[in-house]
């Protein structure tokens, strides 16, 4: 399974093959379409679908297709069935057909065969199809005309092709609207046909009178028809049709919990229960206080589990919306009515001890997320609720392996890192309760418990001393077996260890892991548990775990990482010597730790190979090196007051030249020098971040994570400012906020804890003394040293990358050969056509999605040629830039570009995304061509004639000269 998976990261990233490879992939597969053998034939067409993966560009996509439709055109019903899986497989690249008139019209002819099964095939095929041809007259009459027919096949594919060709074509659903009512109330349509035909009105919400319309068909139905399959379809379509006009949701709403709380009969229930929760999820706010009163009232009275259960996830899924303050607002606006006296939280009190573990669940969350977002003061009984309901839950299902198990301690575990976030005096007893349990639970459960004790521990840091003691308990007496949940609670409980340590690791705590972990033959465990230690700063742990990994890997690439990563870890490692006030000391540190960050740069270069460049990690450790140096050469600059004071006159020399700052000696120019590379750093570790779009929440919260490092270049920059170079205009308004953003781990808390403290003293001495003195330089060093004393934490996105998303171009007109330009005559404009399409990795838009892809296309003169003509500024170079939103992942535009200049022109296009929240992200690619401009035809004749012209004039001067000799 690597090797395929590792053969097709190298199809899709062009490494080893040539784009020709695209045409002779095509070539391939149409000798197969045109085999005499039925089996090659089939073979060839379920193929296309790999190609169309594989080059998603529409040149290919369009003659694929076209080849396709000839073979359904032409073969028998098989092969036609399989053209229609492929299509439907394909989905998202038919709008990349060009010739879509030509590729419909091979279709459609097959609509006139005699055989049912064939014209069948086709009404599918043209349903598939019902995006890029919606408007198609002859399709929306073909489909009417089959909706008639005598065989049922025939009349089945009529129906998908009309469901799919309503849900794109407004004019297609008003027209077959009526023909569907017909059909439906007309006696001679079979029950089973009419359970078909029903679905198709739910896409009737194109406009609001069409949707009434086919809604008071639906009641029409429900109440005509009262059978258990009829009332099922025609409600399930209801709600259907309701979600997607919005207009009508609460009559559904009421309607369904008619049906609830008055059919007897349990399937009925059942789907008036999904669809209440289908409707929960997506309009939340159109539930009324009435709605949730009838359905907390239904679950009261119900004597079944099934229906108890489906009830309460409906209103477990409303209590973590607005829906739950509007019920709890209006409840407190009746006389006499508090949140602790209404039927929902009577229902989830009710519901927290029961004996199936799904309402439990479900009880549980209700209560945590009404204690949550209600903030009355009189909640302790309902806190104390939720808090015991948990407790019994949580001791229930940590005895117990299976799915269902564990899926339930999931929701409880949730619950409780909700109630320590939303409140914190409950979290001590949550987190006692977890401890308990701890040493008594399953395997598994212990695994999901420690991950929620590090939830905690993250937001709420005071807990974290209390659990170590018994978390090194635990941690002795486990992983004496080499099974794959023993392996995953080590990483999960020493994750829990350096959490709640928040600062350096004891000796003793480094001795209990380091002997669990010899005892264990998993190197991956190892590796993971030295990753976590370095995401916490736990660097001397790392360390260790890293070098005792070295010998263990079998390919040069893993070692060089691993030696990378242990070169790091002691560059940080020598950083934790830094004392205040010791300047000498700090300098040789930082030298210490840039010799290590040095090896390391080299061994994490040499691990990088052309599929995993490693360009993020690189590019982190090398502006880590650089911060550092501007660190060391700021101390030595802070020092040089000592060493090279200013002379005697410098005060004479600032008052000559009207520079106050003269006056301080040759420190200010090295000043303002610091002052600028800190900016510098700042603006990098920005460009850093923006180049960053696949990194996850933690690494990127909220613009603030790696930024933090920005951050600290910014604010040594501002102090330099403040202090040195220009104390009266000095703000501090713009930094003082950074301490009042959400920290949500140990490492953020300290560096805000840093930067406020250093704001503090930078805003006093500003105040009270007049720059340059050595409390200035002193504050600055202090600076550094605090700044450096908190341990860097490697985020995840330096070892894990959990999404991937990249860009493909094709750019046309393109040479056969790269280094070949493109001919184009300078009085011509050349329209350049970019093309892109978005590929993902495993989990598309995991953190974040593209919105819109924007497209920057320059050129600039490379070498001229011919005569130098004076031409406007505006012609001599091409500055583009548009947006474009991709659609099924892909998208079009075109650039019209003028090289009036003769000469070779080079054209670079360049692509950024912008995230649903309006972030732009450089992420490339950075593509090149080149234009050759010629002179035109006509202007080159002209040319041509004025100096044959000109000649005769030329020799008649030349003898004249030489006959006065």
């Amino acid at each position: 399974m690597a090797s395929n998976s590792t053969k097709s990261f190298l199809a899709d990233a062009g490494y080893g093959e040539q784009e020709l490879d695209a045409n002779s992939a095509l070539m391939e597969l149409d000798k197969g379409l045109r085999s005499g053998k039925l089996g090659e034939q089939c073979e060839a067409v379920v193929r296309f679908p790999r190609l169309f993966q594989k080059y998603p560009f529409p040149i290919l996509i369009n003659s694929a297709f076209l080849k396709l439709a000839d073979v359904f055109r032409v073969g028998n019903n098989f092969l036609r069935l399989c053209v229609l899986k492929v299509t439907q497989q394909s989905e998202k690249h038919l709008e990349k057909i060009l010739n879509v008139d030509e590729f419909v019209k091979r279709i459609f002819s097959v609509i006139h065969s005699n055989d049912p099964v064939a014209r069948a095939i086709t009404l599918r095929m043209l349903g598939s199809l019902a995006s890029i041809i919606p408007e198609r007259k002859n399709a929306h009459h073909s489909i009417r005309q089959s909706l008639d027919s005598h065989d049922n096949v025939e009349v089945e594919a009529a129906v998908f092709a009309a469901a799919n060709f309503s849900a794109q074509s407004k004019d297609f659903a008003v027209g077959i609207c009526n023909k569907i009512s017909e059909m439906i109330q007309g006696l001679a349509t079979p029950v089973d046909l009419k359970l078909k035909l029903i679905p198709i009105l739910q896409h009737m919400h194109h406009d609001a009178i069409l949707a009434s319309s086919a809604r008071q068909l639906l009641q029409q139905l429900v109440t005509s028809y009262p059978s258990t399959k009829m009332v099922i379809v025609s409600l399930h379509t209801f709600t259907l049709l309701a979600a997607s006009s919005l207009v009508d949701t609460p009559k559904q709403i009421q309607l369904l919990l008619q049906y609830l709380k008055n059919d007897p009969r349990k399937a009925v229930k059942r789907l008036a229960i999904q669809d209440l929760k289908l409707l929960a999820n997506k309009t939340p706010h159109t539930w009324s206080r009435e709605n949730i009163q009838a359905l907390c009232e239904c679950a009261l009275q119900t004597p079944y589990d099934s229906l108890k259960l489906g009830m309460l996830s409906v209103l477990s899924t409303l209590s973590g919306t607005i829906a739950i303050k509007h019920y709890f607002s209006i409840a407190s606006g009746n006389v006499g009515s508090s949140p602790r006296s209404s039927d929902l939280v009577r229902l989830a009190q009710e519901c927290c001890y029961h004996n199936n573990r799904g309402i439990a669940a479900h009880g549980v969350r209700v209560l945590t997320n009404i204690t949550v977002s209600c903030q009355e003061k009189d909640l302790l009984a309902l806190e104390q609720d939720a808090v015991f309901g948990l407790e019994s839950l949580l001791v229930l299902c940590s005895q117990d392996d299976s799915p269902g198990a564990q899926a339930t301690l999931k929701i409880a575990l949730n619950c409780m890192v909700k109630l320590a976030k939303g409140r914190p005096h409950l979290s001590q007893s949550v987190v006692e309760t977890l401890l308990t349990q701890l040493h008594s639970a399953q395997d598994a459960a212990r695994i999901l418990m420690c991950h929620c004790l590090a939830a905690i521990a993250m937001q709420l840091p005071v807990l974290g001393d209390g659990m170590l003691g018994d978390l090194m308990e635990l941690y002795k007496v486990i992983g004496r077996s080499a099974t794959d949940k023993q392996q995953e609670l080590l990483v999960s409980l020493a994750t829990v260890i350096f959490v709640a340590s928040q600062k350096a690791l004891s000796a003793e705590v480094k001795a209990v892991i380091k002997q669990q972990l010899e005892s264990v033959s998993n190197g991956w465990t190892v590796y993971r548990i030295a990753r976590q230690a370095s995401r916490m700063g736990n660097h001397d742990m790392a360390r260790e775990l890293y070098q005792s990994l070295l010998t263990q890997v079998a390919s040069e690439h893993f070692y060089f990482w691993l030696n990378s990563l242990k070169e790091f870890s002691h560059a940080e490692q020598c950083l934790t010597g830094l004392q205040e006030e010791n300047y000498s000391s700090a300098l040789s540190c930082i030298a210490e730790s840039l010799k290590f960050y040095h090896k390391g740069i080299a061994s994490l270069t040499a691990a990088s190979t052309p599929l995993n460049p490693l360009s993020f990690q690189c590019e982190f450790v090398k502006l880590r090196i650089d911060l550092l140096q501007a660190f060391s050469q700021l101390i030595c600059t802070c020092n040089s007051l000592k060493t090279s004071p200013p002379p005697a006159i410098a005060t004479t020399i600032a008052m000559t030249l009207g520079n106050d700052l003269q006056r301080c000696g040759r420190i200010s120019n090295q000043m303002k020098q610091s002052m600028e590379e800190f900016r510098s750093l700042a603006s990098r570790y920005g460009d850093l971040y923006q180049a960053s779009f696949d990194a996850d929440s933690a690494t990127l919260r909220n613009v603030e994570l790696y930024p933090k490092q920005q951050q600290s270049c910014l604010l040594i920059s501002h102090a330099i400012e403040a202090l040195i170079l220009d104390p009266e205009s000095a703000s501090f308004q713009e930094y003082g906020s950074t301490g009042a953003a959400h920290a949500d781990s140990e490492y953020e808390r300290r560096m805000m804890s840093v930067y406020n403290h250093v704001l503090e003293e930078v805003e006093s001495l500003n105040r009270k003394y007049t720059p340059v003195s050595y409390m200035h330089t002193a504050c600055l060093c202090n600076a550094i040293i605090s700044l450096l004393k908190v341990p860097l934490s490697f985020q995840r996105y330096f070892f894990q990358k959990l999404q991937s998303t990249s860009i493909k171009l094709a750019l046309s007109p393109s040479p056969r050969n790269p280094a070949e330009p493109i001919a184009v005559q300078n009085n011509q404009q050349l329209a350049l056509k970019v093309e892109g399409v978005v590929q993902h990795g495993s989990k598309p838009g995991l953190f974040r999605k593209i919105q819109s892809v924007c497209l920057n296309v320059s050129s600039t003169l490379q070498s001229k040629s011919g005569q130098d003509y004076k031409i406007p500024i505006d012609n001599m170079t091409n500055e583009m830039e548009q947006r474009v939103e991709p659609h099924n992942d892909y998208f079009s535009t075109q650039f019209l570009l003028n090289f009036a200049i003769l000469g070779t022109h080079n054209i670079t296009v360049e692509s950024s995304v912008k995230d649903a929240n309006g972030i732009v992200w450089k992420t490339g690619p950075r593509t090149t061509i080149f234009v050759k401009s010629l002179e035109d035809p006509y202007s080159q004749q002209i040319r041509l004639q004025q100096q044959q012209a000109q000649q005769p004039l030329q020799q008649q001067q030349q003898r004249n000269a030489y006959s006065r000799f």
